[in-house]
């Protein structure tokens, strides 16, 4: 029986053995990465360093971290499937010593030390070649070399950007033998057939495309990096079927079961419920948590969170388990995961009052929701009695467009549109529901996914150079408001840049120009940007601002501006003030309650 914290432990342990330093988990927001939303990989806060950047803490290093991914967020519910999640990684930057790892990993799986799987129930992928790059026989004797007879040649182990060209390289996957029998003779871990549960994942980072339908070529800077899920891994470990069954929901399954009317047994429909609830509110708690404080909203991550506190509502109401109980399952998750995530119990408090704020709202929703209800069968209503004049007829069916609608803008689930239809005398338009639905979870998926990887392809020299000019902005708003602005969140494209910050008041014309002025001031000055590395206590007495310290380790770059800025910093920047010629200010709008925006470019 191993929990989440043992593996963790054992993670440390075995890979500072090995030379590799620990690291912090980044913040699920991610800083200045415009193509996602939340932190999708244990990889993604360290893309500047795969490019080629130093890391403070060196070229070898493990951690875990918190990951949110909601492209398939209508599977929760089922076995395996979760929002939120912790990834378990270690990476080589600048080196790519496959064998050496694969050693590692079968080492870490297998030794009594520490997972001690037996090694005859395991099973490993690699990469099979194509017209891109030779099959990976490296790999595939490395594998048998450490005495694993299931090794699988797959055409798909393979890792690149979205796009096709960039970094690249062939991946391996450790899979864990269930025991179930074969569902074909072919059977491997391809299947579905539920026989292989995959459990980590080596990507050799060794290769580049420069053109669609190349040929790879060798990477000059090669690295490694591996991801390894912790509840799944988990959930294997203890032998329990599915991630909410293990210790690491327990506590608050059992909780709701001690609220809920309807037992967690009852059927498949209330055991989803408690799961979605229990996902779902461990979501909320990271994302407003966060050091960004993301709030419920209809944009951006703060949709997202509004869309994990609607569905736990609508959950609670299958179950018959009272909302209120939503701030005890808060108090669950902060204190399981509070020592690993200080930022969270920092904010247990705000948490608990974003949450019954949406809770509070969401009701009302759905009391909107009744009434527009009533004005789609009144609508029905009216139509019938048109047509019928003219001998037409006209079934009692609510159209699916108008359920999705009900779902999507009044966060009624469809199964309440039934039931009340039902008690009308009408029926619902169950395909054309579904057809909505996949249209919008298309796009969903699409604007989720469309993706993490192309964060590796955008820190081009634009970018660093909007990356400097968000930190003259910044010290331009500090100097002329106080100290007290901080930056609240960030986005950067290679056109343009976008910063939040607290402050009370929408800024007048002659702030915004006071602003720009103090930016330009600054370019005009030709000022070289350094930076320096040293630990998060000397960046603090040296004056340095970082709202984002507790991302980036013990030991954290220093970039300075010399008379203009000094922040804690991990992103690109331009080498000189001058490179960014000119600065302007094309928008200042509100983002939030407290929380002010501005747009701005380089021109």
């Amino acid at each position: 029986m191993k929990t989440d914290i043992e593996l963790k432990n054992l993670w440390f342990k075995f890979f500072k053995q090995h030379g590799f330093e620990q690291i912090q988990s980044a913040s699920i927001i991610p800083e200045n990465d415009p193509t996602v939303l939340f932190t999708t990989a244990g990889m993604h806060p360290l893309v500047p360093f795969l490019l080629g950047e130093k890391h403070p803490a060196g070229n070898k290093l493990c951690n875990f971290q918190r990951c949110i991914r909601t492209g398939d967020i209508d599977d929760v519910g089922d076995d395996c499937h979760l929002t939120f999640f912790e990834m378990l990684g270690n990476w080589y930057l600048g080196d790519c010593p496959k064998e050496e790892m694969i050693k590692l990993s079968f080492e870490f799986l297998t030794s009594k030390e520490y997972l001690n799987i037996p090694k005859e129930k395991i099973a490993t992928t690699v990469f099979g070649g194509n017209e891109t790059a030779p099959k990976d026989e490296v790999a595939f004797n490395a594998w048998k070399k450490c005495g694993i007879e299931n090794v699988f040649y797959l055409s798909d182990n393979w890792w690149g950007l979205a796009g096709g060209v960039g970094p690249c390289g062939p991946d391996t996957e450790m899979f864990y033998d269930t025991g179930k029998p074969k569902c074909c003779d072919s059977c491997s871990p391809a299947c579905d057939c539920g026989k292989y549960l995959e459990l980590w994942n080596d990507v050799f980072m060794q290769y580049r495309i420069d053109k669609v339908g190349e040929k790879a070529k060798e990477l000059a800077r090669p690295n490694v990096d591996t991801g390894m899920g912790l509840e799944r891994t988990v959930c294997v470990l203890n032998g329990v079927k599915s991630v909410y069954d293990s210790g690491v929901f327990k506590d608050v399954i059992d909780f709701i079961k001690s609220k809920a009317k309807v037992d967690y047994e009852f059927d498949s429909k209330s055991k989803r419920s408690y799961r979605i609830i229990t996902d779902h509110i461990r979501s909320s708690v990271f994302v407003l948590g966060d050091i960004l404080g993301v709030v419920p909203s209809n944009v951006g991550q703060g949709y997202i969170l509004r869309r994990f506190i609607r569905r736990a509502v609508n959950c609670a109401r299958n179950i018959g388990f009272d909302t209120n109980y939503f701030s005890d399952i808060v108090d669950i998750f902060v204190n399981k995961h509070g020592n690993d995530y200080p930022d969270i119990a920092q904010k247990r408090s705000f948490i608990k009052d974003e949450l019954n704020k949406e809770v509070e709202k969401f009701s009302k929703a759905l009391e909107e929701g009744h009434k527009e209800f009533e004005k789609v069968i009144n609508g029905i209503e009216r139509h019938k009695a048109f047509v019928q004049n003219k001998g037409e007829i006209v079934e009692d069916i609510i159209p699916g467009k108008a359920c999705f609608r009900l779902y999507d803008t009044f966060g009624f689930p469809f199964e309440l549109t039934k039931e009340l239809a039902a008690e009308r005398g009408y029926g619902v338009d169950e395909n054309g529901f579904k057809i909505a639905f996949a249209e919008h979870q298309e796009k969903s998926r699409t604007a989720s996914a469309g993706v993490f990887k192309g964060g590796l392809a955008d820190s081009s020299y634009e970018s660093a150079k909007l990356h400097t000019a968000t930190h003259l902005l910044m010290a331009g708003l500090r100097k002329l408001f106080g100290p007290q602005v901080m930056q609240k969140g960030s986005n950067i494209t290679p056109e343009r840049l976008r910063l939040d910050f607290n402050l009370d008041h929408k800024m007048t014309d002659d702030e915004i120009k006071n602003v720009e002025d103090f930016v330009n001031d600054a370019i005009s000055k030709a000022i070289p940007v350094s930076f320096s590395e040293m630990s998060i206590e000397n960046a603090k007495k040296s004056g340095a601002v970082g709202v984002f310290e507790n991302k980036y380790g013990a030991v954290v770059k220093v970039y300075t501006i010399e008379g203009v800025s000094k922040e804690i910093c991990g992103g690109p920047h331009a080498k000189n003030t001058a490179d960014l010629h000119h600065f302007k200010i094309i928008k200042e709008e509100s983002s939030s309650s407290g929380i002010r925006r501005i747009k701005a470019i380089l021109d």
